[in-house]
């Protein structure tokens, strides 16, 4: 038995006690919300962020909580004792730092399994993952009941003593939700977050298991928060993923970023890790990918379109910044805004991808609200923040095409980097229906070898593939061979049919999620067979 005393009334009701207890269950509730959000990102780093991979986490949560919560009152009722009361804080602590040592391997695992889309590795990996979290959060789902039992001295105030107990342990949970995101995730990574919350329940548990329990139960914790600490410090060094060529690895508040090396290349990847956000190489800045397209999207209007026409650049999604070099190369005199939402991705642009360009001005802001507030009016806008299935559903509908327009110069363009699967063009029919109500003139070319599409769209109804090929025949002529051409080539070979859909994305009525969730599967079930 844990306990030294017979009844939590026989010496745990001392006011001593409860305000103590007050200050446990404040750092449960905090401790709760740790747990779940570093699920999340434990989970994020290998199987992404999407909305289905955060409706999965919570839901089991919740479930594990419910559990918890059944479990923790009926003990409560038969042992309404102290000693039991931290013990359980204490045990959540131990399975919570379990829960990264367990699944290192696992996850690694399931890092290669996932470059391979090797599935049936990818479903246990990540179910079993998911089981780790029974425990911890099943024991933490124990306490509120147990707390509200040892706590209610007085059934004239069960309401009041009640309803400060959920106060309590939901401003804790705020603390928590806050500190991890904001704070120890990007600060010490998400292994370490782990074995943060774990020696803060232990350590608020152990006086309590110290003035309650029996003295050896104590030092087991005791040693064990020790051992813990250690691991934390020397054993758990905060590497997530061994992938070939990788030179750097860093969490952020929004991603996990990693960056890869090969033959002088810098690629990025964030998450995890199914395409190339950016790349970069010190002499070539050609790469045959969908970065260069903004650099002729103005070609569609009539002529004469030439480099001393585009002044100012606006990219939305920066990323590391490839677009942005490439466009400082095509357009020397351009001026470039890119808004990337996450600041650490443009610190890691400005150092290894060559992003720290004299005439870019990098935005750590949402690219919907900074070009809504955006002063300027640009001549190209490059639209690059949509990658199945991470798409923000608030860039992708007509009131969002309707603001980039009215910054949009009257021989402007947009380009669009849309992903789609070799044989489900679905997305992009729906994103040409979107931009078609804003826009007068669409175009879409499907990028050669890859699974990405670009549309480009203009305010002018005379634009026409014909002036694009003017336009270019005139630019190539001035630069033959050069980064404009070469852009302007791959965009007439990827020349396609505009198809359009029923489906029109609203600030209202968005099902991105739906959409893309549905392209994922049909690529995972029947195209990535087809490829191997």
């Amino acid at each position: 038995m844990l306990e030294k005393q017979k009844t939590a009334s026989d010496n745990g009701n001392q006011k001593g006690d409860l305000t103590y207890l007050w200050l446990v269950i404040f750092l449960a509730g905090a401790g709760t919300m740790m747990v779940e959000f570093a699920a999340s990102r434990l989970l994020g780093n290998v199987f992404g962020t999407s909305n289905l991979v955060w409706a999965v986490v919570i839901g089991l949560v919740l479930v594990y909580l419910t559990l918890g919560n059944w479990l923790g009152g009926k003990w409560a009722d038969k042992h309404p004792l102290f000693a039991h009361f931290f013990g359980i804080i204490a045990l959540a602590g131990v399975f919570t730092a379990l829960v990264p040592i367990v699944s290192r391997a696992l996850l690694s695992r399931s890092a290669d399994a996932f470059d391979q889309l090797d599935l049936p590795i990818l479903a246990g990996a990540f179910i079993t993952v998911l089981v780790l979290f029974i425990l911890p959060i099943t024991l933490l789902g124990m306490v509120t009941p147990f707390a509200l039992k040892l706590t209610i001295l007085d059934t004239q105030k069960t309401g009041s003593t009640s309803g400060k107990l959920s106060a309590i342990s939901t401003i804790g949970s705020f603390l928590g939700t806050f500190l991890t995101v904001l704070v120890l995730i990007p600060q010490v990574g998400t292994y370490r977050t782990f074995i943060i919350t774990s020696l803060l329940l232990l350590i608020v548990a152990l006086p309590g298991l110290y003035k309650h329990a029996k003295k050896v139960v104590f030092f087991v914790f005791l040693g064990l928060t020790v051992l813990i600490a250690g691991l934390g410090w020397l054993g758990v060094n905060g590497l997530i993923k061994s992938t070939k060529g990788m030179v750097y690895e860093t969490e952020s508040a929004y991603n996990y970023i990693q960056v890869l090396e090969e033959a002088e290349y810098h690629f990025l990847r964030l998450n995890e890790g199914q395409g190339m956000h950016s790349i970069w190489h010190p002499q070539e800045v050609f790469y045959s990918g969908p970065w260069s397209q903004p650099l002729v999207a103005t070609f569609f209007n009539p002529p004469e379109v030439n480099p001393v026409s585009v002044e100012r650049i606006a990219v939305l999604g920066l990323a590391g910044g490839t677009t942005a070099r490439q466009a400082s190369i095509a357009y020397p005199d351009a001026k470039i805004d890119g808004w990337e939402i996450d600041p650490e991705i443009i610190r890691v642009g400005n150092e290894w991808f060559g992003m720290d360009l004299p005439n870019l001005t990098a935005i750590a802001q949402d690219a919907r609200w900074g070009i809504r507030h955006s002063q300027k009016q640009y001549d190209v806008i490059s639209i690059d923040a949509y990658r199945p299935p991470y798409i923000p559903p608030h860039m992708v509908t007509v009131e969002f095409f309707r603001e980039v327009a009215e910054h949009l110069s009257d021989r402007g363009a947009i380009a669009i980097n849309i992903g789609r699967g070799p044989a489900d063009r679905s997305l992009l029919n729906s994103m040409t229906s979107t931009v078609s109500m804003v826009f007068p003139s669409v175009f879409v070319m499907d990028l050669p070898n890859s699974y990405n599409s670009v549309l480009f769209a203009t305010k002018r109804y005379d634009s026409s593939w014909e002036n694009f090929e003017t336009n270019l025949a005139k630019v190539s002529a001035e630069e033959p061979g050069g980064l404009i051409e070469r852009s302007g080539q791959l965009t007439l070979a990827g020349k396609t049919q505009l198809f359009t859909s029923t489906l029109v994305f609203t600030d209202d009525k968005a099902p991105i999620e739906s959409v893309t969730n549905r392209m994922v599967l049909n690529f995972l079930k029947n195209d990535a067979k087809e490829l191997e």
